[in-house]
């Protein structure tokens, strides 16, 4: 179904509100030291489709009704290539491209992701602002978070994930120092079809 204008913003405006309100269940997690980054991560492993689940509302993802995804390859110079992906709220794809490289060669798991075109994301080089905090012993889902811990997303290799692994990525979001009421679930074709904060979802 198209959704016109008016229920666009009723719908923008809903999420804005669910936001707020988890705001105000969480409270501060502000935390001195950064989020520590997974041991070690394989590059060639981490490559291929993640599916967004859950995410701490950003600007650049308002827009997105479902199916957030991103795509991650190796480019030229041996960096990685990031394509993320969504169906915005009147159905529309809504893309960007950009480039995640490694700051930190001992554990390859905090990288700096800079996308060309937009403002204060596109240096290509720059302090890591990509931290997988924590990962699926398959790598089939991920928790990846910031230093200052403002952006947070939950990432699955398929649309939905099982009770445990659910149970796994809400204790990783403590371990990090966050709050899973600040997560606010992402529709998927295949998976979770409502939007509310993953502490109550």
């Amino acid at each position: 179904m198209i959704i016109d204008r008016p229920q666009w913003l009723g719908r923008l405006a809903a999420i804005l509100g669910v936001a707020a309100a988890a705001l105000t269940i969480a409270g501060p997690t502000a935390s001195a030291a950064p989020p520590a980054p997974v041991p070690h991560l394989e590059l060639g492993r981490y490559l291929g489709t993640w599916y967004q689940l859950a995410a701490v509302p950003q600007f650049f993802n308002l827009a997105c009704a479902r199916d957030t995804r991103a795509v991650y390859g190796l480019d030229p110079r041996g960096d990685i290539s990031v394509h993320n992906s969504c169906t915005t709220w009147n159905g529309a794809t809504n893309q960007i491209q950009g480039t995640a490289t490694v700051t930190d060669p001992a554990t390859n798991a905090q990288l700096h992701v800079s996308f060309p075109g937009v403002p204060t994301q596109d240096r290509r080089e720059g302090p890591p602002n990509y931290i997988v905090t924590a990962l699926g012993a398959n790598y089939d889902w991920a928790l990846v978070t910031d230093p200052a811990r403002i952006s947070g997303f939950v990432l699955s290799r398929t649309p939905a994930l099982d009770s445990a692994r659910w149970a796994a990525a809400r204790a990783a979001i403590t371990a990090a120092g966050e709050n899973s009421c600040l997560y606010l679930t992402s529709p998927t074709t295949g998976g979770l079809s409502t939007i509310a904060p993953l502490c109550v979802a």
